[in-house]
């Protein structure tokens, strides 16, 4: 699996009887590569992340290094839930990196989406290069990479973080056992594995996090509107039933701002939009009919109690021809 193309005898992964076998073939793939030596794996807690790293502990074990980094880009309660949920439960073999301060200015005055992106993924780099200095015996870097990010990325779409680009002075081989499955084939696989349920129906999420839902340059007060405001969201569609039918869902904040009136005064502050979509694959997306009531319920909440916004919109836009994600 050293190109980027699907396999044409990989069949579609719709049953445990076919994530099985996939397991099976990608365990012995993995310690064919690996051998005895240490992986160093982006354990977000996302999806993709999370698969990746339940298939490599059943490969390799304790050899697989899983590096949360919190680089302040991160959903509310998140990075507290991934400490929690894989050292606390799963007993992985995880290293935490507070890197808040050290993302944040490299992204400060940073406008440019792809130039975000590439700054993200770099710091990545950076930071996972100085894990591995500090490690012995490390010689590859696994990767939640699936084929929307790449077929996306070769199509010029956007760039994605878990695909190319990466530099040769790390000397690092990649793993990627994920790389040729669609979103809902990952969460097959998950199932398969024994991975919690709310794991595996997980929102997917960036990884480059609330940086791309951040527009436009990146301010803290911003990001904490976004990270804020996203919450509520969550709670409500949880309230409401709508958590695990709706595929994905969040906030974004753009760069501008809005007149309004709260208590008689004029503002002048963000406005928050909401994306619901629904999709199997990621690669076509249609917008979820929420409730008018719950719509407002939600704009009343946010505009509440996120300080600093004074305006929500919600996104109708399918994918074609808007992506999921708006940078």
């Amino acid at each position: 699996m050293q190109n980027n193309k699907r396999p044409e005898s990989l069949a579609r992964i719709t049953t445990t009887q076919a994530a099985e076998a996939f397991i099976q073939e990608q365990i012995a793939e993995v310690r064919a590569q690996v051998g005895d030596k240490k992986v160093l794996l982006a354990l977000s807690g996302g999806v993709d992340s999370s698969v990746v790293a339940a298939l490599l502990i059943k490969a390799i074990g304790k050899q697989l290094v899983c590096v949360h980094v919190n680089h302040g880009l991160l959903r509310q309660g998140e990075p507290e839930q991934v400490v929690e949920v894989f050292k606390g439960q799963m007993d992985a073999n995880l290293v935490y990196v507070d890197a808040v301060d050290r993302f944040l200015d490299k992204l400060a005055g940073v406008s440019d989406p792809e130039t975000k992106r590439k700054i993200i993924g770099s710091e990545f780099i950076e930071v996972f290069k100085e894990e591995a200095q500090k490690l012995e015996g490390v010689k590859f870097l696994a990767q939640g990479t699936i084929y929307p990010d790449i077929i996306e990325s070769e199509k010029g779409v956007k760039a994605h973080h878990n695909v190319g680009g990466l530099p040769e002075q790390l000397g690092f081989e990649l793993v990627e056992p994920l790389k040729f499955l669609y979103k809902d084939e990952v969460r097959v696989v998950g199932d398969t594995l024994g991975l919690p349920a709310n794991m595996v129906y997980r929102q997917p999420f960036p990884g480059p996090g609330l940086g791309v839902r951040c527009l436009g340059a990146i301010t803290r007060d911003r990001l904490e509107c976004v990270r804020r405001s996203d919450a509520i969201l969550r709670e409500e569609f949880a309230k409401n039933g709508l958590e695990g039918k709706v595929w994905q869902y969040f906030t974004v904040v753009p760069d501008f701002k809005s007149v309004g009136v709260k208590d008689g005064k004029r503002t002048f502050a963000w406005p928050v939009i909401l994306r619901a979509v629904n999709t199997k694959d990621a690669m076509t997306a249609t917008v979820e009919d929420v409730p008018f009531a719950l719509l407002q319920h939600i704009t009343e909440r946010i505009t509440g109690e996120v300080e600093g916004v004074n305006r929500v919109l919600y996104d109708l836009t399918p994918k074609p021809c808007g992506t999921i994600e708006w940078e």
